[in-house]
């Protein structure tokens, strides 16, 4: 059978999608070692700057389902690295906040992040690299991607 498509390989889509499954199984390997999902840090450290943060707020801000953050909500609640606050003007709002635990662990889990980082890509100049980050963040705004990866 002759086959006139092209490889998989000659797909963009296709490199890109293979170089962040492999950045991204990197990373989650090295969160896993401190029983932290890429999901999870992602919440932590959008957590981290801010005192506290409606969940609602928090789902738009990244681009998420609120049912998805009540997830990683519970989740997290479950290994005592964030908390629920209750609203003082509204009994049925809350507020998700990280622990004294769960601070602590946010620079540690974004050295992880920044040495997946670096073993990932120090194959590149920094030229290269320049380049590279320009090339996604262009996409990223043409495309107009809001959304945060967490998988």
């Amino acid at each position: 059978m002759s086959c006139d498509i092209p490889e998989l390989t000659a797909h963009l889509g296709y490199r890109l999608r293979q170089l962040s499954n492999h950045v991204s199984q990197a990373f989650s390997r090295k969160l896993a070692a401190k029983d932290v999902t890429v999901a999870e840090w992602t919440v932590m450290r959008r957590l981290y700057p801010v005192e506290s943060v409606a969940p609602s707020q928090l789902a738009d801000a990244m681009g998420m389902t609120r049912g998805a953050i009540s997830k990683l909500a519970d989740r997290l609640v479950a290994k005592s690295l964030v908390v629920r606050d209750a609203s003082a003007t509204d009994g049925r709002a809350h507020f998700l906040r990280l622990t004294a635990h769960g601070a602590e662990m946010v620079p540690a889990l974004a050295a992880l992040a920044e040495q997946n980082e670096a073993e990932c890509f120090a194959h590149l100049s920094s030229a290269d690299r320049a380049v590279l980050e320009r090339i996604l963040a262009n996409a990223v705004v043409q495309l107009r991607i809001t959304a945060t990866p967490v998988e």
